[in-house]
């Protein structure tokens, strides 16, 4: 029996350092989640230095989850660390096309294909919010340019026709994207009709304006000519 002790032993000495990866893959997968949030706040509110600094924590930290699951690949590839990736792939992309800068390449992200691409999908959402945020001022070009990549990613996502299996589920993502492009499509189209209609009453207005005083002359005339003699 001293042999199945020593082998019980192995097991439970690989389970505590199983369990200790991935305890700390967690908390490194909430606080990575967590600075692509702020770093996404910050360039919707054109805080773009504030934006610099979460994105740079957000590499620190993905480059700290991936070292740490090096030896435990069945935990690099489970659930909480690839979204937590696809939440770096968000903020990186969204930062970048708000900003009208190119785009990183999964391998300059260091992440997995279908990981860049969900994270791609939801992108999605955040131009959306930017979009919405521009339309309260009126409409505006800028609106348009976000609009067109919006399109882009749609365009992108709907030709990778595989397996969720292999796709981590992209095809869910890829109607949700769709929705969305088109809900914006018609608020942009809204804000744009209401644009021209402010610009034909304010023209209407300005040539009121300049006939008024003919028509003063006109109503200086009295009403009755019999007054007049």
């Amino acid at each position: 029996m001293r042999k199945l002790e020593q082998i019980t032993d192995d097991i439970r000495k690989m389970f505590d350092a199983r369990t200790s990866a991935r305890d700390h893959a967690l908390a490194q997968a909430r606080q990575l989640t967590r600075a692509c949030s702020l770093a996404i706040r910050a360039v919707h509110r054109d805080e773009f230095n504030v934006m610099n600094g979460h994105l740079q924590e957000a590499s620190q930290l993905a480059d700290t989850l991936r070292t740490s699951l090096v030896n435990f690949p069945d935990l690099f590839y489970a659930g909480y660390t690839q979204d937590a990736l696809k939440e770096f792939v968000e903020a990186n992309v969204t930062c970048a096309l708000i900003r009208n800068e190119p785009l990183q390449t999964p391998e300059e992200l260091v992440v997995e294909p279908a990981t860049f691409l969900n994270g791609l999908a939801e992108v999605v959402g955040e131009l959306r919010r930017r979009i919405l945020d521009i339309l309260r001022h009126g409409y505006s070009e800028e609106a348009e340019r976000l609009l067109g990549y919006m399109d882009e990613i749609y365009s992108v996502l709907v030709t990778m026709d595989y397996p969720d299996a292999i796709t981590n589920g992209l095809r869910r993502q890829t109607d949700l994207a769709r929705s969305i492009i088109e809900k914006t499509r018609g608020d942009i189209t809204f804000s744009l009709r209401g644009e021209h209609l402010t610009q034909a009453i304010s023209r209407l207005s300005a040539q009121l304006n300049s006939d008024q005083p003919k028509g003063q002359e006109r109503n200086a005339s009295p009403l009755n000519p019999e007054e007049e003699q």
